[in-house]
C-alpha cells in the first residue's frame, strides 16, 4: 500500500514546494508571512522523519496538504487582504474577508482527521462517541493555544501584530475562530469517518 503510493505523496510535496515558493516571494508582510506559515514548516519535517515508522493515510496527507495551501495563502496576502475574498466581500457587500474563517474551518477539520487516525492507531479507542467527543476536544484545545499564540504575538509586538491576528474589527473573532474550529472538526468527522476507516483498514493490512 505505501509503495503504490509514493508517487501520490511526491505530486502533494511537489505542490506544497510551488505553492511555498511561490508564497514566500514578495508577501505583503514579511513577520507576517513567518508567522503564518510557521506551522508548514514545523510540520514538514516531523511527517518526512515519522513516514517510515507512521504513514498516515491518503486522505489524511491530502488534508494537510489543504491545510498548508490555507495557511501559505494567507501568509503571502495576510487573511484580511485575499483577493478572492476582498472581491467576494465588495460583491455581496459582507463586513469583512472571510478567508480566515476558512482558515480557522480547516485549523478544526485537518487536525481532526489526524487526531482521529492517531488515536485510532494508537490508542484502545474505537470508533464511536469517545472517539468523536475526545477529537473534538483536542481540535477546540489547538485552536485555543493558536489564540494564546496570537494574544502573546499582540502584547510583544503592539500594533504591528494586527494584520497577524486579523480580527477585522470584530471584538468576538477570538470566539468566532475557536467555534468555526470546532465546527470544522464535527463536520470532518461526520462525513469522513467511513472513508477514513476504510482507508485505515488498507494502510494497515
Amino acid at each position: 500500500m505505501v509503495r503504490a503510493n509514493r508517487h501520490y505523496y511526491f505530486v502533494l510535496l511537489s505542490i506544497l514546494s510551488v505553492v511555498f515558493a511561490w508564497s514566500s516571494i514578495h508577501p505583503a508582510d514579511r513577520l507576517i508571512w513567518v508567522l503564518e506559515v510557521a506551522p508548514v514548516v514545523i510540520a514538514l519535517p516531523i511527517l518526512v522523519f515519522t513516514y517510515r515508522t507512521f504513514v498516515f493515510t491518503p486522505l489524511v496527507y491530502a488534508l494537510i496538504l489543504i491545510h498548508a495551501l490555507i495557511l501559505l495563502i494567507g501568509g503571502h496576502y495576510t487573511y484580511a487582504e485575499v483577493p478572492l475574498f476582498n472581491w467576494l466581500r465588495d460583491i455581496y457587500e459582507l463586513s469583512r474577508n472571510y478567508y480566515d474563517r476558512v482558515g480557522h474551518f480547516a485549523q478544526g477539520f485537518v487536525p481532526a482527521m489526524v487526531a482521529r487516525e492517531i488515536l485510532l492507531r494508537k490508542s484502545p479507542l474505537v470508533p464511536g462517541r469517545w472517539l468523536f467527543f475526545i477529537v473534538s476536544c483536542i481540535c477546540l484545545s489547538i485552536s485555543a493555544f493558536y489564540e494564546f499564540i496570537e494574544w502573546w504575538v499582540a502584547v510583544y509586538e503592539g500594533g504591528a501584530a494586527d494584520a497577524f491576528l486579523g480580527t477585522q474589527g470584530d471584538v468576538w473573532d477570538t470566539q468566532w475562530d475557536m467555534l468555526i474550529a470546532l465546527v470544522g472538526a464535527v463536520t470532518a468527522q461526520a462525513f469522513l469517518a467511513k472513508l477514513h476507516d476504510r482507508q485505515m483498514m488498507n494502510v494497515l493490512r
